[in-house]
This record gives structure tokens, C-alpha cells and sequence, in this order.
């Protein structure tokens, strides 16, 4: 194996069956770990990629240890099998603090490892990863007063990953909004917006400042009356392919730039959508560890 190249990709908890519809040419499979040997472009349900891991074998936890500590510093280690033996090893190597972010946060400047054990004897690692967090998952520290659901977990990992987020002179739009977990983030980030949903919001969240809710259908909500803006939001239920139809009639338009939208499926493969999405230039679509059953596109048109 440590001859040829070898990609891993991880899934997100339950959602192994979506990324392996994804995957091909497959080699192994270790838990939500598939193993390839090509890097493949268009996999959006990867919570993680480890690029070209190297397989060890050993005899001891120390010499386990020592092997990951030989390559670098910081080390995220993902349950398969063996888990005590590999929590002793875990131990063995520096201290990598679990304490959950504040929001905002900024990504990672320093490489997190990722590994794990095959068997007892056998360790699997790459130093070079598509997240920096551990797993790909990000943990925030979360707000138990004030937000109506944990709808605005998504806004803010979503927001994390892109290049910029709004603030204070900001204009956003949000459709789908009630019961107004994302405009409680965006209102909180001194930003104006728009919060447009049939249902009502939140009466907390309607009473912020710089909250302006219009109760319409989400897709009344053209360029023609809405005006320009700097962000639109979306984390409306619908098909894909109408969420799609509504983003491009804002993209001709010109008068939005930054897009933060969840994509919800009903089936199980959704690439046709999924293709016609991430060809716009400035997409980013991945599965957020906030998610579920969705993926969170990302565009950004500066």
C-alpha cells in the first residue's frame, strides 16, 4: 500500500451508504473509512479526506506513538477498533484541546492528522487532510438562550468556512427563515436582513434589531423587488432543483454575490443537482457536521 497513492475518505456518522455512492474503485472499507487509490473530484459527502495515509505496523503503544509523533504534532484520532488500546495511544501524544469554539472563530492555521487502527498491530494516519478539525467536525459552544432551534449551528460552520460573513452595513435577505435560527445569527452579526418564511418568527428573533420580516411565499422574493443585497441566506425546505432555478435568477441579475444554502434530499442520489450546482464558479458544496440529510453550498462571486 505504502508504494502506490491512497486516499481515505471519511463519512459522516449514518451517511456511509451517500458517500460510497459516490466513491469509486474502492478498496477497503474500515467503519465510515473507504480507501481508494485515486483522488476523485465531486465527493460532497466526505466529512473528511486524508491524503495519502501510510500504513505502520507496531508492537507496542509506544512505538505507535512514536511513529505518529515522528511524522507531526497534531494528531485526531478516529474509533474503528481496538478502541482502548487506542486511547492509550491517543494519550501518548501531545495534547490536542477538545473545548468547544466561540463563534466566530477562524480556521485552523496549523495540519490536525487524522488516524486509526486497522487491528491491534496496525495503525493507518495521514498528516494531510481536507479539515483541520478533528474528524471535520467543528464544536462550537453552544447558545442555550436566545436562538428558537440549533438550526444556527449551520449558519455558524457554514459561515466559518467561507472567505468573509456579514456585519454592521451588511444587506441580507433569508428565505425559509422561521422559526429564525439564521436570523438570529445574521442579526447578531449587526447585520440588516430580510427574513421572509409564511410561517412566523420567533417573536425574540422578530424583535431584534435590524430584523425586517415579511411573511410571503420564499420564492416571491426576486431581484426586481427585493433590490440589491449583499448575502442571501436560505435553509428553506424544498427541492434542490427549485432552489437552484431561484439562485441563478439572482446570479444573472447581479445584484448578490455571497450565497450560504442548504441543499435537502428526498432520494438517496442527488449528482445531477449536485454537478449543475458546483459548476458555478465560486461554489463550495460539503456536508457541514451540523448537517443531516442535506449539504450546505456555498458561493461566493467577488
Amino acid at each position: 500500500m505504502e508504494d502506490q497513492k491512497t486516499f481515505a475518505y471519511l463519512a459522516p456518522e449514518g451517511y456511509e451508504k451517500q458517500l460510497k455512492n459516490e466513491l469509486k474503485n474502492i478498496t477497503a472499507e474500515y467503519g465510515r473509512l473507504f480507501l481508494t487509490n485515486e483522488k476523485q473530484d465531486g465527493i460532497y459527502w466526505a466529512q473528511n479526506v486524508w491524503y495519502n495515509p501510510i500504513v505502520a505496523e507496531f508492537e507496542s503503544i509506544s512505538e505507535a506513538a512514536n511513529i505518529l509523533k515522528g511524522i507531526q504534532r497534531n494528531w485526531a484520532f478516529y474509533p474503528f477498533v481496538e478502541h482502548r488500546r487506542a486511547a492509550l495511544i491517543q494519550a501518548k501524544l501531545p495534547f490536542i484541546s477538545d473545548k468547544p469554539l466561540n463563534f466566530p472563530t477562524i480556521l485552523p492555521k496549523s495540519n490536525m492528522g487524522s488516524w486509526t487502527l486497522l487491528n491491534r498491530n496496525t495503525l493507518i494516519a495521514s498528516s494531510d487532510c481536507s479539515s483541520a478539525f478533528p474528524n471535520g467536525e467543528i464544536h462550537f459552544e453552544e447558545c442555550k438562550i436566545g436562538p428558537p432551534s440549533r438550526a444556527y449551528l449551520k449558519l455558524w460552520e457554514a459561515l466559518t468556512y467561507c472567505p468573509t460573513m456579514p456585519g454592521p452595513g451588511s444587506k441580507c435577505l433569508e428565505i425559509g427563515s422561521s422559526p429564525g435560527g439564521w436570523t438570529w445569527v445574521i442579526a447578531n452579526l449587526k447585520a440588516e436582513v430580510i427574513s421572509v418564511d409564511r410561517s412566523e418568527l420567533a417573536p425574540n428573533v422578530e424583535r431584534m434589531k435590524g430584523v425586517h420580516f415579511v411573511k410571503a411565499d420564499a420564492f416571491s422574493m426576486t431581484p426586481s423587488k427585493v433590490g440589491v443585497v449583499d448575502w442571501i441566506f436560505s435553509d428553506v425546505a424544498c427541492y434542490p432543483e427549485k432552489l437552484l432555478e431561484w439562485i441563478l435568477l439572482w446570479i444573472a441579475s447581479g445584484m448578490c454575490k455571497n450565497f450560504v444554502c442548504t441543499l435537502k434530499f428526498q432520494g438517496e442520489n442527488p449528482y445531477a443537482i449536485l454537478k449543475e450546482s458546483a459548476k458555478i464558479e465560486g461554489s463550495r458544496i460539503m456536508h457541514l457536521g451540523n448537517n443531516k440529510h442535506e449539504l450546505t453550498w456555498m458561493l461566493n462571486l467577488e
